[in-house]
């Protein structure tokens, strides 16, 4: 059987981009519509333990800046509560604290070469 292999050196970027859950959908829609390839994968956050997606978008280097309006555009923050414990209170009592989450971090990274198999 006789293997496949394709060999890319063209330059591209890669964008990986952590965008909250429940805006994962909406962008990863709006990519498709711009014909842009991605790849979702599940994560969770560090600060609060939400569920992120992690976003591989590979594009050809003209069209970073749209991409990246795309993900502004369908990717926003919200403000969550979280409970921090108060201090000099006798007793436990959590105080709810607003914090700022969401939108995308976005991550560029030039591909020098890449393969399929």
């Amino acid at each position: 059987m006789a293997e496949s292999t394709k060999t890319n050196s063209m330059n591209k970027d890669l964008l990986i981009a952590v965008v909250q859950g429940q805006d994962a959908d909406i962008a990863i829609d709006a990519l498709n519509k711009k014909e842009v390839s991605v790849t979702r994968l599940p994560s969770v956050g560090g600060f609060i333990g939400r569920k992120n997606a992690t976003l591989m978008i590979g594009i050809d280097g003209g069209s970073k800046e749209e991409v990246i309006d795309l993900l502004n555009r369908n990717c926003r923050q919200r403000v969550a509560f979280i409970a921090v414990p108060m201090e000099n209170s006798p007793l436990p009592m959590p105080a709810p604290t607003p914090v700022t989450i969401g939108g995308a971090s976005i991550f560029s990274l030039e591909v020098d070469h890449y393969e399929e198999f």
